[in-house]
């Protein structure tokens, strides 16, 4: 990626979003942010304007509506500038999957997944064509443990993990990197917004302390960045472990275990 070349960052107007459109103005890119807060939009860009002398384009849009995300798209395909996309825009349900209702939980997996697969594949042909350029996309922990108990949530980052490592396996041939990030608990507003009293959540770890460290995994050229975690190993020994279970699968019969006796 050239000095000049643009980021998209979506859920930027707070938040983890926010941070990393201050990083990336201070790395020399110019941005375009998209958020539903077209005044925290404002606000944000005219500040990263003055301190860096970025380029900051805002694109209100809220990526639950067609049509909105439809403009999201068409300025991924069309603006060559662009060559890192931040796939942030995410939001979380509280309580049991019984007590959420269906609407809310369409709503979930519609910003978490859905808006995040388009997003990305709107921009990863032309990267893709280009041999340059980045997708990230923000994951969870919580899509590695169902014993969270945020159960639709935790289901749209483990989404998040997997379509990261299969998108990685199709790009980085062809000079595309793919980040996949996963925090823990953050300090941000997801938790407000879900109806979550952050009081009782002590250990939230701060955004810019985050995203510091997402950078320097991005950095690194990083396929999963786990900033929470503390002895990497263990990532390598689940990863080891899956590619040990996948060579052990066997389409053609039924494993031993499953054969019935007349």
């Amino acid at each position: 990626m050239t000095s000049h070349s643009a980021v998209l960052i979506t859920g930027a107007s707070t938040g983890i979003g926010s941070i990393y459109a201050d990083r990336f103005a201070r790395r020399g890119h110019d941005l375009v942010l998209v958020a539903r807060d077209k005044a925290r939009l404002e606000t944000l860009a005219a500040r990263l304007r003055a301190e860096t002398g970025a380029v900051v384009d805002i694109l209100p849009a809220d990526l639950t509506q067609s049509g909105d995300l439809a403009v999201v798209e068409a300025r991924l395909r069309e603006d060559a500038k662009i060559e890192t996309l931040i796939n942030n825009a995410g939001a979380a349900l509280s309580g049991p999957f019984i007590d959420q209702s269906t609407d809310d939980v369409a709503r979930l997996v519609n910003l978490n997944t859905t808006a995040l697969v388009r997003l990305a594949s709107a921009i990863a042909p032309r990267l893709a064509h280009a041999g340059k350029g980045a997708i990230v996309n923000i994951g969870s922990v919580v899509g590695l443990a169902p014993e969270f108990g945020m159960s639709v949530y935790g289901a749209t980052k483990a989404f998040v993990l997997f379509l990261s490592q299969g998108l990685s396996l199709e790009l980085t041939p062809k000079g595309v990197y793919v980040q996949a990030v996963l925090p823990a608990g953050t300090r941000t507003e997801i938790w407000k917004r879900a109806g979550i009293d952050i009081s009782s959540m002590p250990d939230l770890m701060q955004v810019d302390e985050l995203v510091d460290a997402a950078l320097a995994g991005f950095d690194r050229r990083e396929l999963v960045t786990i900033p929470p975690l503390h002895d990497a190993a263990r990532w390598e020994v689940l990863n080891t472990a899956r590619q040990a279970l996948v060579a052990d699968i066997r389409q053609a019969h039924v494993a031993e275990r499953y054969r019935t006796t007349a």
